[in-house]
């Protein structure tokens, strides 16, 4: 289904990363077939389901979604034949003031990069901040997950 997703994405401050383990999360490994900013596409496993994404080039906050179910072995299968450079991480949802906030622990090669999104219904939207959440990284591309992907944390901030 075609969406468009309005996001915005902050670093976690290092002295609250304890508490927030304490949350129950699930691991996610995602790998890209593109990495062109104009169409992004993802392939995800989270728990014991799959996602095939397609993302637009994004505007501001936003950018055009549209993502699918597929079978577990066909992401497998994917990830065997074409994926080069994937993330892996332990996502926790967080709800704080009536909003879901998805908060990444990356793992492996991109271990100690934490981040915590945001999806909001517009972009002027007004949402209260939590205590763990530091500078906001929403524009940055070194924070892409597509260009973490390729480029590794390559000496970008973790706070």
């Amino acid at each position: 289904m075609k969406t468009v997703e309005i996001e915005r994405k902050f670093l976690v401050l290092p002295e609250f990363k304890a508490e927030l383990l304490k949350e129950k999360g699930v691991y996610m490994r995602q790998g890209y077939l593109s990495t062109d900013p104009s169409k992004t596409i993802r392939i995800r496993i989270k728990g014991d389901q799959a996602f095939l994404t397609v993302k637009g080039l994004t505007s501001g906050i936003s950018r055009t979604e549209i993502e699918t179910n597929i079978s577990v072995a066909s992401a497998e299968a994917l990830f065997d034949t074409f994926i080069v450079n994937e993330i892996q991480k332990i996502r926790r949802n967080i709800d704080f003031n009536g909003k879901c906030w998805e908060v990444d622990e990356f793992l492996s090669k991109h271990q100690g990069l934490w981040v915590a999104e945001i999806e909001l219904e517009n972009a002027d939207e007004k949402f209260a901040l939590p205590a763990w959440v530091g500078r906001e990284v929403s524009a940055e591309k070194e924070y892409f997950n597509s260009y973490l992907s390729e480029h590794g944390l390559n000496g970008i901030a973790l706070v």
